[in-house]
C-alpha cells in the first residue's frame, strides 16, 4: 500500500522499491525508513504518503502563533521533544497534534491521559515540528524572564552563596532553580541563543552593571541589574567557565557549553579587570552551525567563479581582509571545506580553533608555551603540507614563512587587518617584506565586509528621497528606484534586520599591479589599477545590494563610510 502510494504520488522507482522489499525481508524494518535510508525518497514524501494511507492531515507547514498554550503548558518539554509531538488546538471535542509518526500510538494515548480529551493526530515533518516546538516552549516554558528576576532578587540575601548554589542545568528550558542569580544569568543566555547574539557583554560601570548582546554585528543594551548584584553575577559566569573567582586583579579566558531549546552551544569566556570591576565577554558558538559554503557567501556569480579558480591553485598566497568581524575566517572555511579531498593534505594554525574541519589538521596557537603563529608555521611545513591556512599574519616572522611556503610550493590562505584590497600589499611591505617577494607570491586579495539583511518578515518598500539618493553618489533623476526597509516585527527583535551577507572586493594580481608591488607605489595607485582592469570596489557592490533590495542605505553607510563620501 505504502509503496504504491510512494510510486504513483512520487515516482519512487520500482527498482528502489524492490531493494527495499528485499531488506526488509532479510533485516526487518519499516519499509519507509529503509526507503529513507537507501535515499530513494525525502522524509516530506514519505510523510505525506502515511498521510494519505492513514488518511491523516498534512501539514506542511506549522504557525507558532496559532498554538493554543493552554495543551501546550500541560505537556513537559522532554516529553514533547522525545516522541515528536506537539499539542495545536481544540477541534470537534479532540485537541490537533502535530506528529511525525503515525504509529506512535503508545505516545499519543499518554499524550489522551496528559490532556484529558481525545487526540486527533496529524502529520508534518521532522524539521517544522521541532522548529515549531523549540518556538513555542522558549515563549512558555523559559526561565523567568531578566526583569522578574532581578525583582525576586531584591529579596535574596547571601548572593554569593547562591552563585555557587547549583551545577550547570541540561537544557535551560528545563532549568527549575529557585537560585535567582543562577535563574538571572540563565536567562541572559537563554535570550540571547534566542535572539542569534554572537557575543555577551557584561560591563561594569560606576553606578551599575549593563548586559548587552551583539546581533549581526550591532551591541544592544537589554539588561541594567543593580551595582549590588554585578559581583555575584560576574563569580556565577567564573564558576560555569571554571576560572579562579578569588583572582580579580588578572585577565582570565575559559569556556563552557549549555544546552538550550535543543541547540548545543559553546561559550567562550574573557574576563578583564577595569577600574569599576571586572567586565565579561562572551562569545557564543552553535555546536550545530551547518559552515557555508562559498555559494552562500554572498558572491556575485563573476566572483565566486574567479575565486573557485583561485583555490585550486597549487601554490601563491590568497589574503582575506577586513576589521575583526567582517567573516575572514568564515570565508576562509568555506574555501578550505570546497577544496579539502583525501588526496590534499590540508594543515591550519588558527587562534583559536572556532570550528572543527572533518579531514583537516588544526593547530591552536598557545603563547604560553610559545607556539606562536610563526612556530607553529615551521612545525606544518614539516608534515608534507599541499594547503596551509594562517588565522592571522601578525608579524614580520609569520609572513616571512607565509612568503617561503608559497614560493616552495604550497597553497597559502590567511587573513589580515586592512581596509581594502589594495592596501594588503603595503601593509606586508611596511611589516618589512620585501616588495619583489609580495609582488611575486600574493596571487589575490579578497576584501569583505558584513552588512545586515532586511527581514523578510517586516520588508517594505518606498520611494527614497533626493538627499539619501546624493548621499549614495547617485544623481536624482524623475524615474526613481524602489529601495526597501523593515518596519521591525517580533521575528527581528524590531530591528528590521534579520541575518546577514558579504560584500566584497577581489583585486586579482597581474603583471602591473605587481610592477607597481615592486615599485613600492602607495595603496590609491594600486587600487586605481585594479579598478581600470575591472575591480569592483566594496562601496559599488554595497550600493548594488540596496537596489537588489537586500539591505538599506543605513546600513551601507555604516559598514562603509570609509570608502562613501557624505
Amino acid at each position: 500500500m505504502l509503496g504504491s502510494i510512494l510510486e504513483g504520488k512520487f515516482g519512487l522507482p520500482e527498482a528502489k522499491l524492490l531493494e527495499a522489499l528485499n531488506l526488509q525481508q532479510t533485516k526487518g524494518g519499516r519499509l519507509g525508513e529503509l526507503l529513507l535510508r537507501l535515499r530513494a525518497i525525502e522524509e516530506d514524501q514519505l510523510l505525506q504518503a502515511l498521510a494519505q494511507q492513514f488518511g491523516m492531515p498534512w501539514l506542511p507547514h506549522l504557525d507558532a502563533t496559532q498554538i493554543d498554550h493552554e495543551w501546550i503548558k500541560k505537556v513537559p518539554i522532554h516529553f514533547a521533544r522525545r516522541y515528536r509531538v506537539l499539542p495545536i488546538k481544540a477541534d470537534e471535542g479532540a485537541i490537533m497534534v502535530a506528529t511525525t509518526d503515525p504509529m506512535e500510538t503508545a505516545a499519543l494515548d499518554d499524550l489522551r491521559l496528559l490532556l484529558g480529551m481525545p487526540v486527533k493526530p496529524v502529520l508534518t515533518s521532522s524539521l517544522t515540528l521541532m522548529g515549531c516546538l523549540n518556538r513555542v516552549y522558549d515563549e512558555i516554558a523559559s526561565p523567568t524572564g531578566a526583569e522578574q528576576v532581578m525583582e525576586d532578587i531584591a529579596a535574596s540575601e547571601n548572593l554569593d552563596q547562591l552563585a555557587h548554589a547549583l551545577d550547570e542545568p541540561k537544557d535551560l528550558l528545563d532549568a527549575t532553580d529557585e537560585a535567582p542569580i543562577i535563574r538571572l544569568v540563565n536567562s541572559v543566555l537563554f535570550q540571547a541563543a534566542r535572539q542569534r547574539a554572537s557575543d555577551i557583554h557584561f560591563e561594569s560601570f560606576e553606578r551599575g552593571l549593563v548586559v548587552r548582546y551583539r546581533i549581526d554585528g550591532v551591541l544592544y543594551p537589554v539588561l541594567t541589574p543593580p551595582k549590588h548584584l554585578q559581583s555575584s553575577i560576574i563569580a556565577r559566569l567564573k564558576i560555569m567557565a571554571g576560572l579562579n573567582i578569588a583572582e580579580k586583579r588578572l585577565p582570565q579566558d575559559g569556556r563552557f557549553a549549555i544546552r538550550t531549546a535543543g541547540k548545543d552551544i559553546d561559550l567562550r569566556v574573557s574576563v578583564l579587570p577595569t577600574s569599576h570591576g571586572e567586565r565579561v565577554v562572551l562569545r557564543l558558538l552553535e555546536k550545530e552551525n551547518r559552515l557555508l559554503n562559498l555559494s552562500e557567501m554572498g558572491f556575485s556569480p563573476d566572483r565566486l567563479r574567479t575565486i573557485q579558480q583561485l583555490i585550486q591553485l597549487t601554490h601563491g598566497i590568497l589574503l582575506v581582509t577586513g576589521p575583526t568581524g567582517s567573516g575572514k575566517t568564515t570565508t576562509l572555511y568555506a574555501a578550505l571545506s570546497e577544496i579539502n579531498a583525501p588526496d590534499k593534505n590540508i594543515i591550519t594554525v588558527e587562534d583559536p580553533v572556532e570550528y572543527q574541519l572533518l579531514g583537516i589538521g588544526q593547530m591552536q596557537v598557545n603563547p604560553k608555551i610559545n607556539l606562536t603563529f610563526a612556530a607553529g608555521l615551521r612545525s606544518i611545513l614539516r608534515q608534507d603540507p599541499d594547503v596551509i591556512m594562517i588565522g592571522e599574519i601578525r608579524d614580520r616572522e609569520t609572513a616571512e614563512i607565509a612568503i617561503h611556503a608559497s614560493l616552495t610550493g604550497h597553497l597559502v590562505f590567511s587573513t589580515l587587518h586592512t581596509n581594502d584590497a589594495a592596501s594588503a600589499a603595503t601593509r606586508l611591505i611596511d611589516m618589512g617584506i620585501e616588495p619583489f617577494l609580495v609582488a611575486s607570491s600574493v596571487v589575490a586579495v579578497l576584501a569583505q565586509r558584513l552588512i545586515r539583511k532586511i527581514c523578510p518578515e517586516c520588508k517594505k518598500p518606498y520611494l527614497p528621497d533626493d538627499e539619501e539618493l546624493i548621499r549614495l553618489g547617485i544623481v536624482p533623476g524623475k524615474n526613481r528606484p524602489t529601495f526597501y526597509r523593515g518596519a521591525g516585527c517580533p521575528a527581528c527583535s524590531q530591528t528590521g534586520y534579520r541575518g546577514r551577507t558579504g560584500i566584497h572586493e577581489l583585486m586579482v594580481m597581474d603583471d602591473d599591479i605587481r610592477r607597481l608591488i615592486g615599485s613600492k607605489a602607495d595603496a590609491a595607485a594600486i587600487k586605481q589599477a585594479a579598478v581600470s582592469k575591472g575591480m569592483v570596489l566594496l562601496k559599488e557592490e554595497a550600493a548594488e545590494r540596496i537596489f537588489q533590495g537586500i539591505t538599506t542605505t543605513e546600513e551601507v553607510l555604516r559598514m562603509t563610510q570609509q570608502e562613501v563620501e557624505v
